[in-house]
């Protein structure tokens, strides 16, 4: 009864995000660039931190993300109650969304394929090497490669199928859970912000920022929108890609104060 009775009440959980999955999502995103906005300019006006203070906050991100992923992972492994709440999600936003907004999510999804940071990733390190950064290169081409083949090695170890119906027009393959375009957006993003904090002038350092947080977001949540997975994916990919994230502006770190010039 007990497993009956939750799986009950995540599925009426479920339907209610679902039916206001459009407005959920712009209120999370726009309180997201608020916290990102007014937490940079705190830390700009409070004192430098320094790398033991740097070293504690990775610790705490890969941590973080770490302890939100095996949270999920171990929801899903061990019952229904995730599943009723994310094939609840996924059938009240197949119902609710109006078909433009699905389009559009469906083309802006597309910023988050492997392909995309594939590019990306190409170009960042062409122009890094060109501006005789060959370790930032190398940083930033092995996060995202990482990033994918730890993506690929999980879904293969979960082997959750997708939504039953994609929409939006659009197909997909593989296995589900983490969603690789969750987690593959935090890291790029996430790198490139990190770039530029590291050698642009300090005026794009928030913009940079903010269009990480409001990309990864973006992204995330298009895959919710055009069925193409569920709820948890999602939140298990952003964890994923926020503990790698961290993972690799360490040791991008550690790396910059050996060989400061490369």
């Amino acid at each position: 009864m007990g497993g009956a009775s939750s799986a009950g009440l995540a599925a009426a959980a479920g339907a209610w995000i679902g039916l206001h999955a459009l407005a959920i999502f712009i209120a999370l995103l726009l309180l997201a660039l608020l916290v990102t906005a007014g937490s940079w300019q705190r830390m700009q006006r409070g004192p430098q931190i320094g790398n033991r203070q740097r070293v504690a906050i990775a610790l705490v991100l890969i941590g973080t993300g770490s302890a939100l992923f095996l949270l999920l992972a171990g929801l899903l492994r061990g019952g229904s109650a995730l599943t009723a709440f994310d094939l609840a999600v996924s059938g009240a936003v197949l119902v609710q969304v109006p078909s433009a907004v699905v389009q559009c999510f469906a083309w802006l999804t597309h910023a988050g394929d492997g392909a995309t940071r594939t590019g990306l990733a190409v170009v960042v390190g062409v122009a890094l090497l060109l501006c005789r950064r060959p370790l930032l290169a190398v940083g930033f081409a092995g996060g995202l490669a990482g990033n994918g083949a730890i993506t690929t090695a999980l879904k293969h170890g979960f082997g959750r199928d997708r939504p039953l119906q994609p929409a939006g027009g659009e197909t997909v393959h593989g296995y589900s859970f983490p969603s690789g375009h969750s987690a593959g957006s935090v890291v790029a993003f996430g790198l490139l912000a990190y770039l530029v904090l590291r050698l642009l002038p300090p005026r794009w350092h928030l913009p940079a920022l903010c269009l990480a947080v409001g990309m990864s977001l973006s992204v995330g949540a298009s895959r919710v929108f055009i069925r193409a997975h569920f709820p948890s994916d999602v939140l298990a990919g952003f964890a994923a890609g926020v503990a790698w994230l961290a993972v690799c502006v360490w040791l991008m770190e550690a790396a910059s104060r050996r060989w400061p010039r490369r």
